[in-house]
């Protein structure tokens, strides 16, 4: 295949997949920007209210820490999960593959490694969580100060950056490498 060309199918036109000579190239610079926003938006201040001589700073972990202290361990555990946890995971799985393809060994666990990660990205909310925070940043504006923190841009370029890494990772093209790997590389007695 050309780079930039597209297969669609034949019975009803839709696009299947693009060709990209630079595809892991792309996704591991994605991948590795992503993962150093989200380092950024756990490290620093998320959001800061002021309302009737109350002041509250709250970091993007102790926001799951917080809902725990309210005496909900449950939904504290599946946030931290889905917006912090499984998204990190998703980016490791997905720098471990990319990295074995661009190194061409073969081996078993680059398939194990693609499977997880079109498991688990179905199970990350960073873009749902992003605009439920839009939506009430637009809500709590009306009753209190918000004071936005360099968190919130941070996991706002997290999540742009995690939907480019995710969305550059083509599932033909990814499954096509790992055969190819697998089939060019076998050791014959």
């Amino acid at each position: 295949m050309r780079d930039g060309q597209t297969a669609r199918c034949v019975r009803c036109g839709n696009y299947l997949t693009r060709y990209r000579s630079d595809n892991l190239e792309r996704i591991l610079a994605c991948n590795i920007a992503a993962l150093v926003a989200l380092a950024l938006a756990c490290s620093f201040p998320f959001m800061q209210f002021k309302a009737s001589g109350f002041e509250n700073l709250m970091t993007l972990p102790q926001t799951a820490l917080a809902i725990y202290q309210n005496d909900m361990p449950i939904l504290a555990l599946i946030v931290a999960a889905f917006i912090i946890l499984i998204p990190a995971a998703v980016l490791i799985l997905q720098f471990a593959l990319v990295s074995a393809l661009m190194r061409q060994r073969r081996s078993d666990w680059p398939r194990r490694l693609g499977r997880w990660i079109y498991t688990l990205e179905h199970w990350s909310m960073v873009d749902v969580f992003i605009i439920g925070v839009l939506v009430s940043l637009i809500k709590i504006a009306h009753i209190a100060t918000v004071v936005i923190g360099i968190s919130f841009w941070a996991y706002a370029a997290f999540s742009i950056l995690f939907v480019l890494a995710m969305s550059n990772m083509d599932r033909f093209q990814c499954w096509r490498q790992i055969e190819m790997l697998n089939s060019t590389s076998v050791d014959h007695p």
